[in-house]
């Protein structure tokens, strides 16, 4: 099996390592492949592929669309490394504001699933980074949100004192204003 699969502290948000197959040319993996991820419990079919380029410190998030047009991403690293953070924002989640975060690099070559309900973010550690990842649903303009990135009330330990922001970023409401239709369904 090419992938191991670790459920973190939120058991939904789960950490993916994926073998490589390396000789002297290189290295060879895969990144996804439905019949394991499915096996996993991860039941979603991606489809929307996005790349993002960044510079060191530069904070991307806390963002998510809402319902119905929610996203799950599969968010990985092909060049550099980041702190990448998914935070449960499902009503009546006994996760419901707290965070899990892991450093992705294309060193480790993990994988982060992100399950819709999640606000998604990630700091660069590196003097550049590129990340792609995999969503469930199209973006939706009408339905993009988020949630400001150092709201208090989530407390992210973001590795960087010198974040790097989007002026959308930094206008994003507060977890308790912030639109969001995600229940907790059990």
């Amino acid at each position: 099996m090419p992938f191991r699969f670790e459920r973190l502290d939120i058991p939904e948000v789960i950490l993916i390592e994926a073998k490589a197959f390396e000789d002297p040319r290189g290295f060879f993996m895969e990144t996804y492949k439905h019949s394991e991820f499915k096996t996993a419990g991860i039941l979603q079919n991606f489809l929307q592929d996005n790349y993002s380029h960044s510079v060191k410190n530069v904070v991307r998030g806390l963002h998510y669309q809402k319902n119905p047009h929610s996203q799950g991403k599969l968010v990985s690293v092909i060049q550099g490394e980041i702190f990448d953070v998914a935070v449960d924002i499902r009503r009546d989640s006994p996760t419901y504001g707290k965070w899990v975060g892991v450093v992705l690099s294309s060193k480790n070559r993990r994988l982060l699933y992100v399950p819709e309900g999640f606000a998604h973010g990630f700091c660069v550690l590196s003097d550049e980074a590129d990340v792609v990842y995999k969503v469930t649903l199209e973006y939706a303009p009408e339905s993009d949100r988020g949630i400001l990135w150092n709201d208090t009330a989530i407390s992210v330990q973001w590795p960087t004192d010198r974040p790097v922001l989007s002026a959308k970023d930094t206008q994003l409401p507060l977890l308790k204003d912030a639109d969001n239709n995600f229940s907790y369904t059990r």
